[in-house]
């Protein structure tokens, strides 16, 4: 339970103001149609979270413990970092194509979109480090449709009220708590 809760809570505010969360502002304002919109974000997520979660797992497979330990936690104080740097949507990733409809073009703008992103990175390292891939992969599919399904809905009149500062400066502080608890090799976070 705690790989899901962990997961869950790090990916959602890790996501407040990624530029995948201000992709699912431009696809909502253009397409207007929120269900395959979301449909479209839940299978790239599940495809590309699947395959981070798998990495990770493999990744525990062939590191030592010690290795591994200090690669997750070294991964988790960067990410701490890279949260911290505000994301910009790129307009390659803003250039839609109407040809794939609103869910094929969601799922594949979002499939790239999340390719080495923060939390396709986070669900890497948390898939090496909890000994349950699937409830890491599910915590952070979750975590990305709670912070992405209200963008659909409520379009960036909502994202300019969030103070993205304070959201970021409690996702990189989860991350570096996470990381420093790796380090100092604490078994149970929660």
């Amino acid at each position: 339970m705690e790989a899901l809760l962990m997961s869950t809570g790090v990916v959602a505010l890790a996501e407040i103001g990624d530029k995948t969360q201000l992709l699912a502002f431009v696809l909502a304002a253009r397409f207007k149609r929120p269900v395959p919109i979301i449909l479209g974000i839940l299978a790239a997520t599940l495809v590309n979270h699947g395959a981070a979660g798998a990495l990770g797992a493999w990744i525990t497979a062939v590191l030592s413990p010690e290795v591994l330990r200090w690669t997750v936690g070294l991964s988790f104080l960067g990410m701490a970092v890279w949260t911290l740097i505000p994301d910009q949507l790129d307009d390659e990733d803003a250039r839609l194509s109407g040809r794939l409809g609103v869910f094929g073009t969601t799922a594949v703008a979002f499939f790239l979109a999340e390719m080495g992103d923060k939390t396709q990175i986070a669900t890497v390292a948390m898939a090496a480090h909890y000994p349950q891939p699937l409830w890491v992969v599910a915590g952070t599919t979750l975590g990305m449709l709670i912070a992405d399904v209200p963008a659909v809905f409520v379009g960036d009149r909502f994202a300019k009220r969030i103070p993205m500062r304070l959201v970021h400066g409690i996702a990189a502080a989860m991350f570096a708590i996470l990381g420093a608890l790796t380090l100092l090799k604490v078994d149970s976070w929660l």
